[in-house]
């Protein structure tokens, strides 16, 4: 058996006194994919961050052993364990737009990275940046130097924390969700770049994921955590094929399944003709380019049923969702229940802002850290309804049974949840109006397939129990099959294929269609 480079042994982590992982032990040798797996809350994450010590000194409490190359972590200065971070252990954060700083160009903070362990500065140090993100798939990366991370989409985002671990070439890069806001086209594309990195390098790899397919195609071999237990440990193959504990076949049995609810009566609640939107880049003062985000989009959406929006990062699927709830400027028609949006004022869209909710992609960054989730939800009805406080807080009580979580935990913060609560406090959010029309942008990409699975029984329990219209967007099609009537294909702004959600799946027609499913089944 090859030497290990990085020992777990009995460790254990508790929060202000409360132990979330119990004395699990994990081996990770060199040039190897260890994938660690199970639900939200299993304790995957906390794991992850041990290892280099990110959790916050004054509530947590690390026991054990961790052994990197022999040498013991658990104790070390904060001089050492700076020369380790980001050098010879790197990491992937699962929330690039929370990792990332809102103030610094791409450049300055991979720039960071190559300058603190490498030395770099200068000429040397952007040309290092743009081959680390051509690396990681970024198009005409040396134009996105100067980008902002609001400028960039979730996919972009991730790819650019991706480079930012691969700066140093480490020994060992911990990935926690590493493919959780990429498409899938993207995703086999991250995939084949960590396969050859590792070969290259001898790099160790960490895997964390909910993404059971990524597992299987990465991972030689498989932990699985429930509750701060590691409650199997197996070779990929073995795992797959013969799982032996009853949670790791409830996890291979967790993939979304089902399909749309029955449709609704046929009345055309939306209505989008040559809608366009183009965002300007910077040029001369004679002269101003644009980027041409959506092209020209046509569609109509009947009441109760949901419409699929799908393509890669960056093909205009989250602009196109905004542009229709007027969100962001737009040429073209909008209707909603025959009323032209695109000549409303703000004004006079207020009125309807209640019968239109959205669901954005990150729960945590979404919601107010400041707001109890009480204030949260009623934050829209203090807005739109002359409910007094009473029937207020009656209203936040019944959604949240409704969303299956427990009314008594209104008090607590977004912090206090796990990420599939929190998307249930994020749905919670937008029912609480009674809207006609929600607009779903990516409500299940961050998580695990368990949750996926629960939130999207849930998204169709309350499709059928309140007629409600969905605008789905999502770059993963097991989801998207499970939900859809009809199905949209966009590609850099246009649409190459739409119609019958079930006709598309079966039968694509356009090659990028086809490249889409391919990677995603």
């Amino acid at each position: 058996m090859t030497e290990s480079l990085m020992e777990l042994r009995n460790l254990r982590v508790a929060f202000n006194g409360s132990e979330v992982v119990h004395g699990i032990d994990l081996d990770i040798r060199p040039g190897e994919c260890l994938a660690l797996v199970g639900e939200s809350g299993s304790g995957k994450s906390v794991t992850a961050h041990s290892i280099l010590q990110l959790l916050e000194p004054s509530t947590s409490r690390i026991q054990g052993s961790i052994r990197y190359a022999g040498e013991e972590l658990l104790g070390a200065s904060p001089q050492r364990l700076r020369q380790l971070r980001g050098n010879r252990i790197a990491m992937i954060f699962q929330e690039p737009m929370n990792s990332l700083n809102p103030l610094h160009t791409v450049e300055r903070q991979l720039g960071e990275t190559l300058a603190v362990h490498k030395g770099l500065a200068g000429d040397a140090a952007r040309r290092r940046i743009i081959e680390l993100l051509d690396l990681v798939g970024i198009a005409q990366g040396k134009n996105r130097l100067k980008a902002y991370p609001h400028q960039l989409s979730g996919g972009q985002r991730q790819r650019v924390m991706i480079a930012m671990a691969l700066a140093c070439e480490p020994q060992l890069l911990i990935a926690d969700e590493p493919t959780t806001a990429l498409d899938v086209t993207v995703q086999r594309k991250i995939l084949v770049l960590l396969k050859r990195l590792q070969l290259r390098l001898g790099m160790a790899l960490l895997i964390i994921s909910h993404d059971l397919n990524l597992v299987r195609s990465l991972a030689q071999r498989v932990a699985v955590m429930r509750g701060g237990v590691i409650v199997e440990q197996a070779s990929c193959e073995a795992l797959f094929s013969a799982p032996q504990h009853p949670y790791s076949v409830e996890l291979l049995n967790a993939e979304p399944g089902g399909c749309a609810v029955p449709e609704g009566d046929g009345e055309t609640l939306l209505a989008v003709r040559d809608l366009s939107v183009r965002f300007a880049l910077k040029g001369s003062w004679l002269r101003t380019s644009y980027l041409q985000a959506v092209n020209r989009v046509d569609f109509s959406l009947q009441r109760g049923k949901t419409l699929g929006i799908v393509g890669e990062s960056g093909s205009g699927k989250s602009t196109l969702g905004q542009a229709i709830l007027r969100l962001v400027d737009a040429r073209g028609s909008i209707e909603f229940q025959g009323q032209a949006l695109e000549r409303l004022n703000g004004k006079a869209l207020r009125p309807l802002r209640k019968r239109m909710q959205v669901v954005f992609q990150d729960p945590f960054g979404s919601l107010s850290p400041r707001l109890s989730v009480e204030q949260i939800i009623a934050e829209g009805l203090l807005v739109h309804s002359d409910l007094n406080a009473r029937q207020r807080e009656q209203a936040v009580i019944e959604v949240l049974g409704e969303v299956g979580l427990d009314p008594a935990t209104r008090h607590r913060y977004p912090h206090e949840f796990s990420g599939g609560q929190r998307q249930r406090i994020a749905i919670a959010r937008a029912l609480v109006l009674k809207p006609e029309l929600i607009l779903l942008d990516e409500p299940t990409s961050a998580l695990d397939r368990t949750v996926q699975r629960q939130i999207v029984d849930l998204l169709r329990r309350l499709q059928a129990q309140h007629g409600l219209t969905y605008l789905f967007i999502s770059h993963d099609l097991a989801v998207v099959r499970a939900l859809a009537h009809d199905l949209i294909v966009l590609k850099d702004g246009q649409v190459v294929e739409q119609g019958p959600a079930n006709t598309l799946f079966e039968s694509p027609q356009h090659p990028y269609t086809q490249e889409l499913l391919a990677a995603s089944f």
